[in-house]
This record gives structure tokens, C-alpha cells and sequence, in this order.
């Protein structure tokens, strides 16, 4: 795929929806950090039915260390590997606590020290907290990243970095959002609705005639 292409296909994503952000429920960094650990193999919409639940009685590191591993599991008991999720949310809360002031790091080396936290929710964090160009690459950033010809790669690793180089620099700091929310209401997995997508035209998906 070339530049102008990419461009083109940046620009209408951005017309269409000028200010994308997380569907995730959060008020603060620390919220949108513990929301991001609790939703690996779940969806926002469950995380987000149980941090309104615990936000408001916990919020903080300290809130939340208080709850302690089973507290903090009668909240979020309704979401997947919500027993090692707790124990990660815990030890995270303690090593905010007792090594960064109770704050969110910054940067990636230190996100990725906490429990839970890889270089997935790392980008994210850094990206939708902080406003650091960042490229949290999940499936639906991975398909759509391969199937339209926009940054293909092998793995999340090749795509992530394909994506830091390949999408325009204006378009950078919001592309993570524009290509989750396509992957996951337009260019879906198994039928993919390429007769109602605003970038059909320019994508270089070879099956795409199939599913107009």
C-alpha cells in the first residue's frame, strides 16, 4: 500500500469520528490502568459493568490494596481470569504504592514492571493517559492492519512497529483508535461488512468483492 493511499484512508477514519478514544470506563490514569489489566480477554463492556461497581467505592492504589485479593474479586468476579486478574491488580496497587508516590509511570519501562502489564496495555496506557504516540496492537488491530494491506506483519510486534513507521504522523496519535473501533464494528472477523465501510474502496483485501 503507498502513502497517499494510507493518507486517504487515515483522513476519512478521522472525518468520520475526529475525537476517537477507549471504550473503557476512566477518570484518571490509574482507572485506565486497572481497567485495561482487567479487560485481556474480556470485553469493555463487561469491564466496564464492573468498575462502576468498584470505582466508586475504590479507586486508588491504597482504595484498592485495602480491598485486598478476595475484596477485590467480589467485584470483578464476573469477568474471564478475573482470580489471577485480581492478584495482578493487587500487586500492581503495591508496587505503585511503595515505589512511584501511588502515580502512573510515564513510560514503558516502568508500566511493564507491573503485574499484568505488557507491552499491550503499556501502549495503551501511555497512549490514552498520557498522549505519547503509541500502538497498543490487539486482534482487531492486527486483522485490520493485515487484511487491508495498511501494515502487515507476521505478529503484534511487526504490525506495532510497521504502524509507528508506515501511518502518517498527523494521523499517529489517534490511528490506535480509529483501527480498533473498524476492526471491531466494520472490518469484523468472520463477515466482515466491506459493503458499508468508508475505506472499502482503498483496501487491498483480495476477498473483499465476497462480502459486498
Amino acid at each position: 500500500m503507498n502513502k497517499a493511499k494510507r493518507i486517504e484512508i487515515f483522513s476519512r477514519l478521522r472525518d468520520a469520528n475526529p475525537h476517537p478514544t477507549t471504550e473503557l470506563n476512566y477518570s484518571t490514569p490509574f482507572e485506565l490502568l486497572i481497567a485495561v489489566i482487567l479487560s485481556a480477554q474480556a470485553t469493555d463492556v463487561g469491564v466496564n459493568k464492573a468498575t462502576d461497581k468498584l470505582y466508586p467505592v475504590a479507586n486508588t492504589p491504597e482504595a484498592i490494596l485495602a480491598l485486598g485479593v478476595d475484596g477485590l474479586k467480589s467485584y470483578i468476579k464476573t469477568i474471564g481470569l478475573f482470580n489471577s486478574k485480581a492478584e495482578n491488580v493487587i500487586k500492581t496497587c503495591r508496587i505503585l504504592i511503595e515505589k512511584h508516590d501511588s502515580v502512573v509511570p510515564d513510560n514503558r519501562e516502568d508500566l511493564e514492571t507491573l503485574p499484568g502489564v505488557g507491552r499491550k496495555t503499556a501502549n495503551v496506557v501511555l497512549n490514552t493517559a498520557f498522549g505519547q504516540p503509541a500502538m497498543a496492537v490487539d486482534t482487531h488491530i492486527f486483522r485490520v492492519s493485515n487484511r487491508t494491506g495498511i501494515a502487515p506483519g507476521k505478529n503484534v510486534l511487526e504490525v506495532e512497529k510497521r504502524l509507528m513507521r508506515l501511518v502518517p504522523r498527523e494521523f499517529l496519535m489517534d490511528a490506535h483508535h480509529w483501527l480498533i473501533l473498524h476492526g471491531r464494528y466494520t472490518c469484523v472477523a468472520r463477515k466482515p461488512r466491506c459493503g458499508a465501510c468508508i475505506i472499502g474502496d482503498l483496501c487491498e483485501f483480495k476477498d473483499k468483492n465476497d462480502y459486498l
